[in-house]
């Protein structure tokens, strides 16, 4: 059996869920609403304080099946009980973020700064303070579309490995390489 599929997912309280027609499952806490459809192969059972889910065969499809919507599952109960929260830190000179409520507005080096709209299931909030490089925080109780639009913030100026420079994950570490040896001493 799954190591991860067979763990039942603990209900905080607060937190509802609900089985809905073609297998859909509804989970609803303080934080949000969130649906996510699950293959009807497998089947969710909803306990008093657990969700447990189970498959039918041992087949190689089922068993990652089985693990996957455990996880998707466990990540919609955490989300919309405690939430998720991405930071973005923006390193250079003259690298700036501002927003205008969902509108993000980003001054990476080009020659026009990027804006990009955030959608309305995330909250957004910038922070530029003296002596600390500009932050972008995220929050929202679905963790997919939060990475996938954190991703996105980060592809617009990827971190280079010289400096440094660029958007990167407050948590990432960069593999910094050496710059070229050149000087005096270089050629003989």
């Amino acid at each position: 059996m799954s190591r991860i599929g067979k763990m039942p997912i603990p209900l905080p309280a607060g937190v509802s869920v609900s089985v809905e027609k073609n297998n859909v499952i509804r989970v609803k806490g303080p934080k949000g609403d969130l649906l996510q459809a699950v293959d009807p192969d497998i089947s969710v059972s909803v306990g008093e304080a657990e969700l447990t889910l189970e498959r039918p065969t041992d087949q190689k499809r089922h068993r990652s099946l089985h693990g996957l919507y455990r996880a998707l599952l466990a990540n919609m109960v955490q989300g919309v009980s405690g939430g998720f929260t991405r930071q973005l830190e923006l390193v250079g000179v003259g690298y700036r973020c501002s927003n205008t409520g969902q509108l993000l507005e980003l001054s990476l080096g080009y020659s026009h700064p990027v804006m990009f709209y955030i959608p309305d299931e995330i909250k957004l909030t910038t922070r530029m303070e003296k002596g600390s490089n500009p932050t972008i925080i995220l929050e929202s109780s679905d963790k997919q579309l939060l990475g996938q639009v954190a991703a996105k913030i980060r592809a617009f100026r990827k971190p280079e490995p010289y400096k440094g420079k660029g958007v990167r994950y407050s948590d990432e570490v960069i593999r910094r390489k050496v710059g070229k040896a050149g000087g005096k001493g270089a050629k003989k």
